[in-house]
């Protein structure tokens, strides 16, 4: 079993993948003051609750946004499994084309989400990951990442919100019932939500203009599912993204 491994600013996320399929996902905290000893146990309980064995591990890659969590998680997986892990980042095969001013700039997850939809979508496209940050990648008709948009996430906003007003309550992320809304609650849930999803349906717009052509809309991240059912526009949820792209890039690269 190959362990994929996506650390977020909010999230670690985890899958284990046997061939093409994914066997388990997990996810934890991310904690940037957690030795990795104390990520080696989290490690060993989320394997040991999905039924595994440290030894069934083959392999690992690792997609951080954190460095400060990076080397810690690694060797957390080290302890525990003998294996040492990839990282996505230079010197890691990927086989795209990324025309920015500074390629080595592009997230470790953005990259694994690009080679994960190239491989079952034809481009254009755009991919938005909604987490801590919602971003957005841009693959143009050949498949080359040209950029993308960075956006504070549905949370940051709504925590903005309550930390900055006196009187506004802590709410839930659920689907508004109406755009007016006839209390405080219903109010603040159609700002979040429904304003979030107009601002998505409002880029992608402004993306396919700037392109001069459609583009298929995939969308992945912790958020998503609560806010592509209120977005206008197309948009196919794939959950596991990140963690496919890990899968295929640690494949192809031990394959070469």
């Amino acid at each position: 079993m190959i362990l994929t491994v996506d650390i977020g600013n909010s999230h670690i996320v985890l899958g284990g993948f046997e061939g093409d399929a994914l066997r388990f996902q997990a996810r934890i905290r991310t904690e940037p003051g957690k030795t990795a000893d104390q990520y080696s146990v989290d490690l060993k309980i989320l394997l040991d609750v999905n039924g595994l064995a440290p030894g069934q591990i083959e392999g690992a890659i690792i997609a951080s946004v954190v460095p400060q969590v990076l080397n810690d998680f690694r060797a957390a997986i080290e302890k525990l499994t003998g294996k040492h892990p990839l990282v996505v980042g230079p010197g890691l095969k990927t086989g795209l084309n990324i025309l920015l001013e500074n390629p080595a700039q592009t997230g470790a997850d953005l990259v694994a989400a690009d080679v994960a939809a190239l491989r079952s979508h034809q481009p254009p496209l755009i991919l938005i990951d909604m987490g801590t940050a919602t971003t957005f990648s841009v693959l143009d008709k050949n498949g080359a990442h040209i950029g993308g948009c960075i956006c504070p996430g549905v949370q940051i906003s709504l925590d903005a919100l309550m930390n900055r007003t006196a009187l506004l309550p802590g709410i839930q992320l659920d689907s508004p019932k109406r755009v007016i809304g006839r209390n405080t609650i219903d109010a603040m849930r159609s700002g979040v939500l429904l304003g979030a999803a107009s601002m998505l349906d409002g880029m992608v717009a402004r993306i396919e203009a700037e392109l001069g052509q459609k583009t298929t809309v995939i969308a992945t991240g912790g958020i998503a599912p609560f806010l592509t059912p209120l977005c206008a526009t197309p948009m196919i949820y794939d959950q596991d993204l990140v963690l496919k792209g890990l899968a295929i890039l640690y494949r192809e690269n031990r394959r070469s």
